[in-house]
Formats: C-alpha cells, sequence, structure tokens
C-alpha cells in the first residue's frame, strides 16, 4: 500500500507589519506576534502573575474610553506612560498585586497595532523569550502554517524582534515538524546565531534600546531576554487575550 507523504506547516517571517497583507502563507495559519521591547514580553509577564484577561486596543484614544468606564489601563507613546494611564508599558508594572485576577485594557506605539492587523486572520499566539519553549510546545501542537510578526518600530524592521523571530525559527524547524522557503526565515536565523553568544551586548545596537536607556526605561532589558521563566500562552481570539496554558 502506498503511503503519501504528510504535508508539512509552512513557517514565514514578516519583519513589519507593513509587509503583513503580502505574505505567501496559506490559510489556515496562526500568527506568532512579537514585540520583545516591550508588549508581547509585557503580556506574558501578566499572565504569569495572575492576569484574568487583556484587552488590547490599537488607539490612545480607545485606551481612554475604557479608563472612563472604570476598566485598569496600561499605555503609552514613543515609550512613556500616558497621563491618564495606571500604567505604562514595563513588564515590572505587572505585579501579582496590581494585576492579578483583573483585567487589563492595553495599547502601545507597536504591539497593539500589530495585534490589531494580525487579528483579521485568526488565532494570534503572544510570545517572547520568557516564554519560547511553551509558545513552541503549543505551536508543534497546533501542527498549521505559521507566520511568526514582527510588531517593529512605526511599521520598520527592528533588531530585537527579528533576533527572537530567528530563535523561534530555529527550534520549530529543528523539531522537523515545519518547512519553509522563506528567506526572512532564514535571515531571522542568522541574526539569532550572531546575536545568541551575548544577545544583551548584541541588542545594544539596537535604536529601541537606545530609545528607552534615553528614557530611563531599560531596566527590563535583561529579563526581556532571559528565555523560559514561564509557561503561559497567551492567545488573542474574538478581541481578548487569555491564557491558554490554564
Amino acid at each position: 500500500m502506498e503511503h503519501l507523504p504528510v504535508c508539512k506547516p509552512t513557517l514565514e517571517v514578516c519583519f513589519s507589519p507593513r509587509l503583513f497583507p503580502d505574505i505567501l502563507t496559506q490559510e489556515p495559519f496562526v500568527v506568532v506576534l512579537v514585540d520583545i521591547l516591550r508588549a508581547t514580553t509585557s503580556i506574558c509577564a501578566a499572565f504569569s502573575h495572575g492576569a484574568k484577561e487583556i484587552i488590547p486596543v490599537a488607539t490612545h484614544e480607545q485606551a481612554q474610553t475604557y479608563k472612563n468606564k472604570g476598566f485598569l489601563v496600561a499605555t503609552e507613546k514613543d515609550g512613556k506612560k500616558l497621563d491618564f494611564a495606571d500604567f505604562g508599558n514595563s513588564a515590572f508594572n505587572f505585579t501579582r498585586e496590581n494585576i492579578g485576577d483583573r483585567t487589563l485594557v492595553y495599547c502601545t506605539t507597536n504591539g497593539t497595532r500589530a495585534l490589531a492587523v494580525a487579528g483579521s486572520s485568526g488565532k494570534v499566539v503572544i510570545a517572547a523569550f520568557i516564554n519560547l519553549s511553551a509558545v513552541v510546545s503549543w505551536l508543534l501542537s497546533e501542527h498549521r502554517n505559521t507566520v511568526i510578526l514582527c510588531s517593529g518600530w512605526k511599521n520598520k524592521f527592528c533588531l530585537e524582534d527579528s533576533v527572537f523571530a530567528g530563535a523561534l525559527s530555529e527550534q520549530l524547524l529543528q523539531s522537523g515538524t515545519y518547512s519553509t522557503t522563506c528567506d526572512s526565515v532564514a535571515a531571522s536565523i542568522d541574526l539569532w546565531h550572531s546575536a545568541r553568544p551575548d544577545i544583551l551586548s548584541y541588542i545594544d545596537k539596537a535604536a529601541h534600546r537606545k530609545r528607552l536607556q534615553r528614557l530611563g526605561l531599560d531596566d527590563v532589558l535583561p529579563l526581556s531576554f532571559t528565555t523560559d521563566l514561564t509557561n503561559v500562552i497567551p492567545v488573542y481570539e474574538d478581541g481578548v487575550i487569555r491564557d491558554q496554558s490554564k
């Protein structure tokens, strides 16, 4: 009896939300949203400290409306916390005392805007170095075509998200489960190999690292580039992010 070949899910990296409309991956697919500095790291931190759910919004006006209704709000512009918000965008804001068992409305310069772009395609999983292995395991169990979407900086390429895309891509391809013909996957893996020996030194050249440094908000860098601090699997569906590891 002839055995038909098993089709492997495909893997694609998209370096900017502006490029997302031109992805080549066939539906159905899952999107992995990446914004290492700082949105996806902060979202993972929030769920690891007991957040009930997160409502992402694309504009500050929407965030203000939720605040007026009594919601807990975290929002920033160009790295700076807005006056009406309860929190900015640092993972250190989201302690169990601050957000445990609570709903958080969330708006950032890049991450939530990228999520608004990706969300129209269906299921989106939130990924960062701090939940890397958990996301790898979840994607392997999903066994679907996958697009890793880098939030970037105002629709432009950024180093930190692209390096993470390489770290994730390498693990998925090494599993033997995925296939790819995507040059962006190969480029991101090359970046990861360059950064891996001393990632904090490598990221020192990143533009957003310098922005955070000027604002005195770069204390979160060591956390942001530490792997596997949590097993949370934040997934965005129907306008809300919830942890599917529970």
